[in-house]
């Protein structure tokens, strides 16, 4: 007898199977488990695949970077750890063609590699420059260079050519196709040049104040890396007093291109937000179900309890049926899950170059947990009060019906389900604004929608209103507490749906804008102010007109508030590398446009104040009114910070950390300045005639002494995974959708067996069914019309706060969003009602009565 729950659980699960009552709550689940898996299974191998090729692009297992020669420690204690290393050399520097082929230069990221490298991955090189490439473990012969396409092609050089760099001459005989440590420093979009590290010295290229950039990658067993990092962390953090070593630093993935890790970042935050939205429509689905499903089940337990069942077994009975329909819709779930995850798969073909690894079990265990908190969170609850059903409801039915859900029981499970939900943000602020939006939104709903069923009891006069309003508007006061479930239930279905539209719409459109397909491509610095005329109407002549035009001045922070700072005055590692280089500084009377002012005012012409950029001075721990000496080429500059602005990274345009808001600085400050703009494109061949030289060449030519820096293929990049990552949210839409839709279902239908008994009472007492259809439409279009409003304003508050505090670009929503919200939820009301209660007018009214009875 202890296990006859068992057995009663099983006849009921299956009886209720094959009646269609767990449908919507199986539905529901497997939506839910089968969205968030979805990406659980593609992050976890996306992160894997990342994790395995670290290596390939770091070029060896960790690598140290330092201004100068690596110290003799950080060698020394690789080698004592068994440890491969090898050292290589970095760069800017002109590379050039000799006299009688033109003399042109060009800037070219130089690097010197030794026998050995890569530690990791393989260089790709080619023999011809329309080559796919080959891997290679070879590095360039003594007295030979490898080189980018890039090079040859803005130079007019061919293999086998010479390349002048410095006080030598090399032979270039291969093109460097890939390069794995290629790094996203601001050189790096420099055409590289290899050489072999036995030249270097001879180009007499290194000098005491040459900006050189050593890289000591080690590679071995897991443990000896391991110990290493942590070593040469520690050694790193000590200060430069005790350590005697300054601008060293351990490079990580995390360290690369800020544009690329923008966008990806953002990516996984709008997978994670569509999946947050499809588990908690589903979650008031459940909710919704769940309640309906216990009403239906009353007399049925009120017969057991007849039969001498206790309300222990009745209980265990309902809960080990939950669990069963629990674990099966999850499982469904994860299987559907881990199908559609090869959508993104395909979808996102490029994030990581080689095959992604098999993922792992967390994907599973954490879709079959969220399924059962998710079922028994918010469908147990009203479940379990079956086990209170009084015998006498055999007799009288008024007694023992369904009340308010235990608030422990369910306060327990909508905390765990949040933590869950939280977990599976990967970002605590999009988690939080999720999850707690949607709890704030049905508080919300919940008191809106009450005020307005008692506004509309008291507007409407029953002596002059139509028939069909007063019976309508008698419906909803009549049972206020079922009209604020359906208008909060529908509300908040209808809210994920517009948050849907907006996202796929308002939000990624703003996303676009932030990284636009026809952002600047080039980057020229180093233009010098007597030429500042001269280049831009060369910019004009080439068909440019519209460029970024800023001077750009070398400073050193040297003390805040009158107090020296150096890099040992903060522990943070990105502080501590700020402060140890030179700021990239401008002015300009005109705060940029593509900036955004969170804090202060900018006053053009203001003397001695500043402008930062609110991210520098939150890792600098400034604010405003704190008081910065720069030194500007031995001169002292103090100014107060008057205003902080945000700065956009992945917008490809101009930016600095600090800015003076006047026109014009004393003239004796050293200054340059620099344009960003996008390059027309070159003239290709026709008739086999040779194309026009590109515009960069005939820029180079008229400025030799400008550093032209090509961001197209960053661009292309960026750009490219950015309409991946559209394909795959909108390939997750249509779970979301799905839920939502479901959402609606439930809500409409919810009230369905009370309002077939209501509508069986007044058509026997004369009722027509026309009227009685003018009476559904109208209850339907206003809890429609009253939902949409509702959930169109929160909408509209909750995607500005994932705009403005997850991902981070300026967004307004329309005005229009709540008329066509209202609209929508008019008609979507009433579609679901047509569709869930059309059986109602048309169930014969003895029939609906004896059901009642």
């Amino acid at each position: 007898m202890h296990f006859l729950f068992l057995k009663l659980g099983w006849r009921s699960l299956l009886r209720d199977l094959r009646a269609g009552e767990l449908r919507l709550l199986i539905v529901a689940v497997t939506l839910a488990v089968a969205a968030l898996t979805a990406v659980g299974f593609f992050a976890d191998r996306l992160k894997g695949g990342l994790q395995r090729d670290a290596g390939r692009l770091l070029g060896g297992d960790a690598v140290v970077r330092s201004d100068g020669v690596t110290p003799a420690a950080f060698i020394a204690k690789a080698r004592a750890l068994g440890l491969q290393s090898v050292s290589t050399v970095t760069f800017p520097t002109m590379g050039r063609t000799r006299d009688e082929e033109g003399g042109q230069a060009k800037l070219v990221a130089f690097k010197g590699v030794p026998e050995g490298y890569p530690l990791r991955g393989a260089m790709k090189v080619s023999d011809s420059l329309d080559g796919a490439g080959q891997d290679t473990r070879d590095i360039p012969a003594p007295g030979t260079a490898w080189a980018d396409a890039s090079l040859l092609d803005a130079l007019g050089l061919q293999l086998g050519q010479t390349l002048l760099m410095g006080e030598s001459s090399f032979k270039l005989t291969r093109i460097i196709v890939q390069e794995p440590d290629r790094g996203a420093g601001f050189i790096s979009f420099s055409p590289r040049v290899m050489v072999n590290q036995a030249d270097v010295a001879a180009t007499g290229l290194i000098q005491p104040a040459s900006r050189t950039n050593y890289r000591f990658a080690v590679a071995g067993d897991d443990k000896a890396v391991k110990a290493y990092v942590k070593w040469a962390s520690d050694e790193i953090k000590k200060p430069a007093e005790q350590s005697g070593i300054r601008g060293v630093r351990l490079e990580s993935l995390e360290s690369g291109s800020p544009e690329m890790r923008q966008t990806l970042d953002r990516a996984e935050k709008f997978l994670n937000l569509v999946a947050l939205l499809a588990a908690l429509l589903s979650a008031v689905a459940v909710a919704i179900v769940a309640r309906g499903f216990a009403a239906k089940h009353l007399d049925d337990c009120a017969m057991l309890r007849v039969l001498g069942q206790s309300q222990r077994t009745i209980a265990l009975a309902y809960g080990f049926e939950f669990a069963l329909a629990g674990l099966g819709a999850s499982a469904l779930g994860v299987l559907v899950g881990f199908a559609v995850h090869y959508g993104f798969v395909v979808l996102l073909a490029g994030l990581v170059e080689t095959a992604l690894p098999a993922p792992t079990f967390w994907p599973v265990a954490f879709g079959m947990g969220m399924g059962l908190t998710l079922l028994l969170a918010f469908g147990l609850p009203p479940v379990l009060q079956l086990a209170q059903v009084p015998p006498l409801r055999v007799i009288r039915r008024d007694v023992g019906n369904l009340k308010p859900a235990s608030m422990a029981v369910l306060g327990v499970g909508v905390t765990g389900f949040a933590a869950l939900l939280l977990a599976a943000s990967s970002d605590l602020k999009l988690g939080l604004i999720a999850v707690g939006g949607f709890l704030g939104a049905v508080l919300v709903f919940a008191l809106a929608s009450y005020a307005a069923i008692k506004l509309l009891r008291v507007s409407v006069n029953e002596a002059t209103a139509p028939r069909w309003l007063m019976l309508a508007t008698r419906q909803l006061s009549a049972r206020p507490v079922y009209a604020v479930v359906q208008t909060s239930a529908l509300a908040v279905g209808l809210l994920a749906l517009m948050l849907l539209v907006l996202l796929r719409t308002d939000l990624i459109s703003s996303w676009r804008k932030a990284t636009p397909p026809d952002a600047p491509n080039r980057f020229v610095i180093n233009v010098q102010p007597e030429q500042g005329d001269a280049f831009q109407q060369a910019l004009r002549d080439g068909g440019i007109k519209k460029f970024d035009w800023y001077p750009m001045i070398r400073g050193r922070l040297v003390a805040v508030n009158g107090k020296a700072v150096t890099p040992d005055d903060f522990e943070d590692d990105r502080a501590r590398r700020l402060v140890d280089r030179e700021f990239n500084l401008s002015n300009s009377a005109v705060m940029p446009t593509h900036n955004q002012l969170t804090g202060g005012r900018w006053t053009a012409g203001e003397k001695d104040a500043i402008s930062v950029e609110e991210g520098l001075a939150k890792t600098l721990g400034l604010k405003l009114g704190d008081a910065l000496r720069f030194d500007i080429g031995g001169q002292l500059s103090e100014a107060k910070i008057t205003s902080l602005r945000k700065v956009d990274w992945s917008s490809m345009r101009v930016n600095f950390f600090v800015m003076y808001p006047v026109a014009q600085l004393p003239a004796d400050v050293p200054v340059s300045f620099i344009s960003a703009f996008r390059a027309p494109e070159p003239a290709l061949a026709v008739n086999g005639q040779p194309r026009l030289q590109s515009f960069d060449n005939t820029l180079v030519k008229a400025f030799p002494n400008i550093t032209n820096v090509d961001m197209s293929s960053t661009l292309a990049q960026v750009q490219r995974v950015l309409d991946q990552v559209i394909r795959a949210v909108e390939f997750l839409f249509g779970f979301t959708l799905a839920a939502g839709v479901v959402v609606l279902f439930a809500a409409i239908t919810a009230t369905r067996e009370e309002r077939a008994r209501e509508f069986a009472i007044m058509r026997a007492v004369g009722a027509r069914a026309s009227l009685l259809r003018q009476v559904q439409r109208a209850e339907l279009a206003g809890v429609g019309l009253l939902a949409g409003f509702l959930a169109s304003l929160v909408a509209l508050a909750v995607g500005w706060g994932l705009a403005r505090f997850v991902f981070d670009f300026s967004w307004t929503g329309s005005w229009t969003v709540p008329v066509f919200g209202s609209l929508a939820g008019a008609a979507l009301a009433l579609a679901a009602g047509w569709w869930g209660l059309r059986s109602v007018l048309n169930t014969p009214v003895v029939e609906t009565l004896r059901k009642a009875t």
